[in-house]
């Protein structure tokens, strides 16, 4: 149940207690009013027998042919006896008159644990929400109370809280900015020229965070905004290659730095080559940094990544066109 709508409930018994209590008042004054005016069809004795209605703590009851003249007399007639904190109204000593209405409220001693404390709570509150409503401790309506808020309040009850908090925030995270490439042949196959640099973008995320006594225990999207979009970075990358002596022969591979690299028996090291697969005319670039290989017929030894390029790893051997760079 909505504890908005038990606080109203619980609002609404109070106006009938105190439209019950007037009610009473009212009742005891044409009481009044008849026996001293002379009527004799209302006149009242003192000794006559009369039905009683008690309410106590939240439980009604009702009683006929009480003979008792006071609240005092009838409570210890009916051996409900009257603890430290009780309240009862009419007073113990007030006179019982036909129909009366006796309101019994009981003391009561519950533990409360909160925000890290454990107090201890005495009232007269009929349930755990009205007591700690009447208490000076402020909960909002999402914090959990057990047992919970409705439950009937009794001596000895242990009543945790814990505090709920829920709320929105926002985080913002970068949008990466994409990369574009347009060639140029114009240019050397070694240049490559940043026309128009990149920025990353904004994405704004909204959650929904709940916490419990201090700690996030969940977290839930619930919306997401582009506050600023990315700019895409524009490179423009070379293609002219100038090609010098051609060689032709077998290509074998070999795992070494795992980089766009070859070995080879006389070129200049750091040198580049364009290597072509003459049997699916597949062709790379590499570059010169070791020795090999030694085997007659073989001009080019592939670094497994470059050699992945152009031909299937289990080839083992291929015949390519190796082309000498100028520029």
């Amino acid at each position: 149940m909505n504890y908005g709508l038990r606080t109203k409930k619980m609002q609404r018994r109070r106006w009938i207690r105190t439209l019950l209590f007037l009610s009473v008042v009212l009742f005891i004054f044409s009481l009044y009013s008849a026996y001293f005016r002379g009527d004799k069809t209302t006149k009242w004795n003192e000794g006559d027998e009369k039905q009683i209605m008690l309410h106590d703590s939240g439980f009604d009851f009702s009683f006929t042919s009480v003979s008792e003249k006071t609240v005092g007399k009838f409570l210890e007639a009916k051996k409900l006896s009257l603890k430290e904190g009780d309240s009862v109204f009419p007073d113990v000593d007030s006179v019982l008159f036909p129909g009366t209405h006796i309101l019994m409220r009981r003391a009561h001693s519950l533990e409360v644990s909160i925000d890290g404390k454990t107090v201890s709570l005495h009232t007269q509150a009929l349930t755990v929400g009205e007591a700690l409503s009447e208490s000076d401790f402020h909960l909002d309506t999402d914090d959990i109370v057990k047992p919970a808020r409705d439950t009937f309040a009794e001596s000895g009850i242990k009543v945790l809280v814990t505090r709920v908090k829920i709320e929105e925030i926002t985080v913002e995270k970068p949008i990466a900015f994409d990369t574009k490439v347009n060639e140029d042949e114009t240019l050397s196959w070694r240049k490559t020229l940043v026309t128009q640099k990149g920025e990353n973008g904004i994405k704004s995320l909204r959650y929904k965070v709940s916490s419990y006594d201090g700690k996030e225990v969940n977290r839930k999207l619930i919306g997401t905004e582009v506050t600023k979009e990315p700019v895409p970075q524009i490179t423009t990358q070379g293609t002219s290659v100038k090609l010098g002596k051609s060689h032709t022969g077998g290509s074998s591979w070999y795992a070494y730095t795992g980089t766009m690299s070859a070995a080879n028996p006389w070129l200049p090291k750091g040198s580049f080559v364009k290597v072509t697969n003459i049997a699916n005319g597949k062709s790379v670039i590499v570059k010169i940094n070791d020795r090999g290989p030694f085997v007659p017929g073989r001009i080019i030894d592939l670094d497994k990544v470059a050699f992945a390029k152009i031909a299937s790893i289990g080839a083992g051997v291929i015949t390519v066109k190796m082309e000498e760079i100028t520029n």
